[in-house]
């Protein structure tokens, strides 16, 4: 218990030390000039509430379209479930994924409360899993596709300052379409694989001792998605449409506080901010806190934009989420389970 205690305060001491030292190497930055391009100076530009709104108002229903995307997963599985209790466990579950170290602690939360209102808790915890498989497969999607639509109408180079630049953004772009092609070729084997070879597969998992009955039905109940073809396709489109949502609440947050010709144009977000999201999704600190605003400004500065300007765009982000993280788990404890009294069978 110890040691999980202070792991824990390690990841909190490493995230907002590196935000710490992001902020002050970023504080007091002067061009050749003697120009004030910092923190500090950029702080002093005139706020826009319309456009810091409109990002809320659009991450708000990026975030309630991720539960009905999981609620969708759920009754897939024929479980027991409504979505009042979806966006309930959802909300909560967002809280932790803001305010826990790294970005699966609300998750794991999340499957522990499905798990104690289901009796076929496996399979309820594999709707979480899966769901977040789904998402990062709907972040890799919205990449290659919109940013393939840019590369083949030739207006990726326009989004750069620099060459450096743009070959930043071809390797994002041609990197997702590796894996999208790399995600169907994985779905069409799986597809092809026939039902006694899914059902030895799931005989040897229930052989591995103390876990195999776990991983078994986990199994079984990702093959069960694989013939849900629908619902899976439902919930990628949904996930693509959310993280479409993402990168518009990011690009309008960075729009509230920084000049727009300051920033990258928002057909470059929708390139550069799916990259963010994984480097703020894989940092060890609650909510990815110092890894995002590192990662962002970086970013930024790759595609010929002043590195203070993404650092910036990251921290109007991060307040949206903290904002609503915390009305989350307040609506949340107003909130009572829902689920139906009878349990269904497959």
């Amino acid at each position: 218990m110890k040691k999980t205690v202070i792991i824990g305060l390690l990841k909190y001491g490493l995230g907002f030390g590196l935000l710490g030292y992001v902020v002050w190497s970023n504080w007091n930055v002067q061009t050749d000039d003697g120009l004030e391009v910092g923190l500090a100076g950029a702080l002093q530009r005139p706020f826009k509430p319309l456009d810091f709104s409109w990002a809320a108002f659009v991450c708000l229903a990026s975030v309630l379209l991720t539960y009905v995307r999981w609620y969708v997963l759920v009754r897939a599985q024929n479980l027991p479930f409504t979505l009042g209790s979806a966006m309930r466990l959802g909300m909560v579950g967002s809280y932790f994924n803001t305010f826990l170290p790294g970005s699966v602690g609300g998750d794991i939360l999340k499957a522990a409360f499905i798990a104690r209102e289901q009796s076929r808790r496996t399979v309820a915890v594999a709707t979480v899993v899966i769901d977040r498989v789904i998402g990062l497969c709907g972040l890799i999607w919205i990449v290659a596709l919109v940013g393939g639509i840019f590369w083949a109408s030739e207006s990726l180079p326009g989004m750069a300052i620099s060459d450096a630049g743009v070959a930043v953004l071809e390797a994002i772009l041609f990197g997702a379409l590796l894996l999208a092609a790399g995600s169907v070729v994985v779905w069409i084997l799986t597809g092809l694989m026939p039902t006694e070879t899914a059902n030895a597969w799931a005989e040897r998992l229930d052989r591995v001792p103390r876990i195999g009955g776990s991983l078994a039905e986990l199994w079984r109940a990702v093959w069960l998605y694989r013939r849900r073809g629908k619902s899976v396709a439902l919930t990628l489109v949904m996930a693509m449409v959310g993280h479409l949502g993402f990168v518009l609440c990011f690009f309008l947050g960075s729009l509230s506080i920084n000049p727009a010709d300051a920033i990258p144009t928002l057909s470059a977000h929708f390139l550069i901010v799916p990259v963010g999201m994984a480097i703020q999704a894989g940092f060890p600190s609650p909510g990815g806190v110092g890894g995002g605003e590192f990662g962002y400004g970086k970013l930024y500065e790759l595609v010929g934009f002043p590195k203070v300007n993404g650092v910036l765009a990251s921290l109007v982000q991060r307040l949206i989420y903290w904002v609503l993280g915390i009305a989350f788990y307040i609506v949340y404890l107003r909130m009572k389970p829902q689920l139906p009294a009878k349990v269904e069978s497959v």
